[in-house]
């Protein structure tokens, strides 16, 4: 159960493809511009190594469905994202409130109920995104790789839609017609071969299973909670 199976995606499908470079973002490391202050509780999640099948070449990302069991981790009843400090921190910002709701796709007054509809969890695979700064009132995107450990918002079909460490928000990533050239400081034990891309999973996802490393065991997170529902497995 620990391991994470990944399947090919191939190279993706959006058809504005585009080259050129992917940020490396640490667990606590705050990146270019943010949309907020943190609001990720400290902590890590071991990474896993990826047990991918077949060979790929370096342009393609591997996926991993955002259902499958272990891809997340997180520590019973507790949150690895203080949803409400989110809420409040771009409730008290218009314009950064207004450009995240144009990357969510919601209107700027929907944007606490759709934060409130995330579930928090913890990377345990570094994970490949467009991410979001803000910058002269907009939200500019790059490509990102996120290690393991980042704490994220994630979506009822397992994608995750916000960084918590800056607040900013995450799309899936877009695809290089060639090999990506990371930049900024690789964290030990990074390797691009064993980098994943979440997809969307097929059908709603009523509750997550997460590994919690403080204490050794599986638990069920239901979607859009917290951490107060959580139940142990086994």
């Amino acid at each position: 159960m620990a391991a994470v199976v990944l399947t090919r995606i191939g190279r993706d499908d959006a058809s504005d493809a585009e080259d050129g470079n992917v940020l490396l973002q640490a667990v606590n490391a705050t990146g270019p511009n943010p949309f907020t202050e943190s609001t990720a509780r400290a902590g890590s999640a071991p990474s896993v190594t990826p047990t991918p099948t077949g060979s790929v070449p370096p342009h393609t990302v591997r996926g991993v469905s955002g259902s499958a069991p272990g891809l997340y981790g997180g520590t019973r009843n507790v949150a690895d994202c203080d949803v409400e400090k989110q809420i409040r921190l771009l409730g008290e910002a218009e314009a950064r409130n207004r450009a995240f709701a144009s990357v969510a796709e919601v209107e700027p007054s929907g944007v606490p109920a759709y934060l409130r509809s995330l579930t928090p969890v913890q990377l345990r695979v570094d994970t490949r995104v467009t991410n979001h700064g803000f910058r002269d009132g907009a939200a500019t995107g790059y490509q990102a790789i996120l290690q393991a450990g980042t704490a994220v918002l994630v979506d009822g079909r397992g994608l995750p839609r916000v960084r918590c460490a800056c607040g900013n928000p995450l799309t899936p990533p877009v695809a290089r017609r060639t090999t990506p050239k990371p930049t900024g400081e690789a964290w030990p034990g990074f390797r691009f071969s064993h980098v994943v891309a979440v997809k969307e999973a097929r059908r709603d996802i009523d509750a997550f299973v997460l590994y919690d490393s403080d204490h050794d065991v599986w638990i069920y997170r239901s979607r859009g909670d917290t951490g107060e529902k959580d139940k142990q497995i086994g």
